[in-house]
């Protein structure tokens, strides 16, 4: 049997990154210059269990983005993932004693079905305000119209959830 990697170990994976930060299309160049690919076990044992959509190894790519400021009820961590047609960023708290997922939120990313583009970026605030726009449009001409964006808000709990305002 394959020794389990220590929690801790994977979180040490994440680098702490100064807030506030903004999640975009370049964001992830930035920080993959700086931060080593996850290790397949690593993947397998923390990530594909937070993973609620199927994970193809072939065109499945992780890299692990950012930690959150220290917080005494969760671990936060933000991972990009990049498959077929789309990638995201993604927000996870864990508990640190249980190592359980508190709460998960895709925070921004690109995605394609055939048809419509959409387009997410996301803003975290130094105090763990998440804001949000999203825009979508066709895939051939994606041509963004200012009214066709939404807009959220969320806020980070000291417990590690994550409410929309």
């Amino acid at each position: 049997m394959t020794p389990q990697i220590r929690f801790s170990h994977f979180v040490d994976q994440f680098p702490p990154l100064k807030l506030p930060i903004t999640f975009g299309e370049e964001t992830v160049r930035k920080i993959s210059k700086e931060t080593p690919p996850l290790p397949p076990r690593m993947i397998d044992q923390f990530l594909v269990p937070m993973e609620p959509t199927q994970i193809n190894e072939e065109f499945t790519e992780f890299i692990a983005c950012m930690r959150l400021p220290d917080a005494d009820e969760y671990v936060g961590l933000v991972y990009w993932r990049a498959d077929l047609a789309q990638y995201h960023y993604t927000l996870v708290t864990i508990n640190p004693k249980t190592e359980e997922v508190i709460d998960r939120l895709i925070l921004a990313g690109t995605s394609y079905d055939g048809s419509e583009l959409t387009q997410t970026s996301a803003a975290i605030t130094d105090a763990l305000m998440i804001y949000q726009v999203s825009g979508q449009g066709g895939g051939q001409d994606f041509d963004y119209q200012a009214s066709g964006s939404t807009a959220r808000r969320f806020q980070l709990a000291d417990s590690g959830k994550i409410i929309e305002l």
